[in-house]
């Protein structure tokens, strides 16, 4: 009986993890979209919605702990709650991110805009919201096959990273107007890479969860 209970509990768990998750995904795709379309309202939202996350981190936080204090959980079913617990402080680090693409939105007023970096920012948004997108799928499937394969995707990630910089930094010396657009753009594009390394490490964790063993993909 306690053991079903017990799974039933670890059920739960994987559930608000995934939740998080898209919470977190959905997050990413408003903040960016709310940046190269000037949406100043979309971008509140973000911010907003954040408290939202902060609280089912917490949550899951508190119930991982009380597991694994009250049920003493040993091997696979311990490495489940850990790499949770691990697991939803990136989901978090990333809603952080987008929270601060939303705030750099905010920031631009009538400033001059840089219209292909804003096109370029677009595409990589939608790649790093795939990357954390399929490694929520694969740590559901529990495929650490999958996850290893999604980690190399970040690698492209890196790529636009250094491109829209050039980019970016190219247009700023062109024309001392974009400056100030230029050094958001350049903050975003970080954040958006760093969302990256926090879906990449989610990768790392699913790889854990099955294997037993931390590994740096």
């Amino acid at each position: 009986m306690l053991r079903t209970q017990f799974e039933e509990e670890l059920n739960k768990l994987h559930n608000q993890f995934y939740s998080m998750g898209t919470e977190v995904s959905a997050q990413v795709n408003k903040a960016v979209r709310a940046f190269v379309s000037h949406d100043r309202d979309l971008a509140e939202e973000v911010i907003e919605a954040d408290q939202e996350v902060n609280e089912q981190e917490t949550k899951l936080e508190t119930k991982s702990l009380e597991m694994i204090a009250l049920q003493q959980p040993v091997s696979h079913d311990l490495r489940t709650i850990i790499t949770v617990l691990k697991a939803s402080s990136d989901l978090e680090r990333m809603g952080d991110h987008a929270v601060s693409i939303a705030k750099a939105t905010i920031n631009l007023k009538g400033e001059e805009r840089i219209r292909v970096v804003e096109e370029d920012i677009s595409l990589m948004g939608e790649r790093v919201k795939s990357i954390v997108d399929a490694a929520l799928n694969a740590y559901i499937q529990g495929d650490a096959d999958r996850a290893r394969e999604i980690a190399s995707w970040d690698a492209t990630v890196n790529q636009m990273y250094g491109e829209i910089q050039n980019k970016t930094l190219d247009a700023m010396e062109a024309n001392k107007e974009t400056i100030t657009t230029g050094k958001d753009y350049l903050m975003t594009i970080m954040y958006l890479e760093r969302i990256g390394d926090y879906a990449k490490n989610l990768c790392e964790w699913i790889v854990y969860l099955k294997t037993g063993k931390i590994v740096e993909l």
